[in-house]
């Protein structure tokens, strides 16, 4: 197996993983079982952006990125399992939580 290859798995395996540890492998596994959905949107990003050789300052730059953003955004998959915000923004709290409690 080459260099690449491997570091894609172990990638793809701690990602996997965290959502294990943070219990939304049933809501979101499906959706970042593969990092198709941010390649999706780099590929998208850069069909707007490429082109640009040099940007005059920061705010520029992010300027563009915000347009080319929404721009794309109707044309990406909703991710699945975002019907549930409240226990997604919850997750990572309580995780955290449990884990510093460990510590003390």
């Amino acid at each position: 197996m080459n260099q690449s290859t491997v570091a894609s798995l172990d990638q793809g395996l701690e990602q996997t993983l965290t959502l294990h540890r943070l219990g939304l492998a049933k809501e979101l596994g499906r959706s970042f079982r593969t990092t198709n959905c941010i390649e999706n949107v780099n590929a998208l990003l850069g069909q707007r952006t490429d082109k640009v050789d040099q940007w005059r300052n920061s705010e520029q730059k992010q300027h563009w990125l915000a347009t080319a953003l929404l721009d794309i955004e109707l044309r990406l998959r909703r991710v699945a399992g975002c019907k549930h915000p409240v226990r997604l923004r919850a997750a990572p709290q309580t995780h955290l939580k449990g884990s510093l409690e460990q510590v003390a």
